[in-house]
């Protein structure tokens, strides 16, 4: 039996629109005979490469966007509430995803979410190490032993890696979503994201 074809997800834990996506992206996925692979990069490291910056920092662009946000949510029908500080460094968290990937994707993907939701959701501070532990014990994972790990020179050259990777993929925003080919920036994709797997699925692609 052939495996399901792969959806890229390129997502940064400091994006709230990266947190919506998350929440869409494996069900959009399911309805087209689809995997998605999880790819946490992190987004500060794109946009020291392309000159950019957050777009709340932006002058103009910073109060829509934290309006369009909210506006998003609702349309989603997601819990979201703009956390303090925001944005905040990732490192943590994704290196926890990558080394819980390691040995378990499910669990990875558990991860994810929670520690998506633990920021966006409860307002918790995922640049902290100590809440990425706590976030991930919830999940029954061993605490002293990622802990311990989060240091460790692999995890960090593994997302060292998956930041170039990104780069080298053309991603230059959270989320980003790339199917055979086709890249999509944003979570207001997700409708043009559907369109083009039915339009691959009926030309048997």
């Amino acid at each position: 039996m052939t495996p399901p074809k792969t959806i890229d997800f390129w997502f940064d834990f400091s994006s709230p629109y990266g947190y919506f996506m998350s929440e869409k992206i494996d069900a959009v996925a399911r309805r087209h005979g689809r995997d998605v692979r999880w790819r946490p990069f992190l987004l500060g490291v794109v946009y020291k490469e392309i000159g950019s910056r957050p777009l709340t920092e932006v002058p103009l662009k910073g109060e829509y966007t934290r309006r369009d946000l909210l506006r998003t949510a609702r349309f989603l029908d997601l819990p979201f509430a703009l956390p303090s500080p925001f944005p905040v460094a990732t490192q943590h968290a994704a290196r926890c995803f990558y080394w819980l990937q390691a040995d378990d994707e499910a669990l990875a993907r558990r991860f994810a979410h929670a520690a998506y939701r633990a920021y966006f959701v409860e307002g918790r501070d995922i640049s902290q190490q100590v809440e990425v532990v706590s976030i991930a014990a919830a999940l029954e994972v061993d605490g002293a032993a990622l802990s311990a790990a989060l240091g460790d020179a692999p995890v960090k050259e593994r997302l060292r890696a998956a930041s170039a990777e990104a780069i080298a993929a053309g991603v230059f925003g959270s989320p980003y979503v790339i199917i055979d080919g086709e890249p999509f920036w944003g979570v207001d994709r997700l409708p043009q994201i559907e369109a083009w797997l039915a339009e691959r699925s009926a030309a048997g692609r």
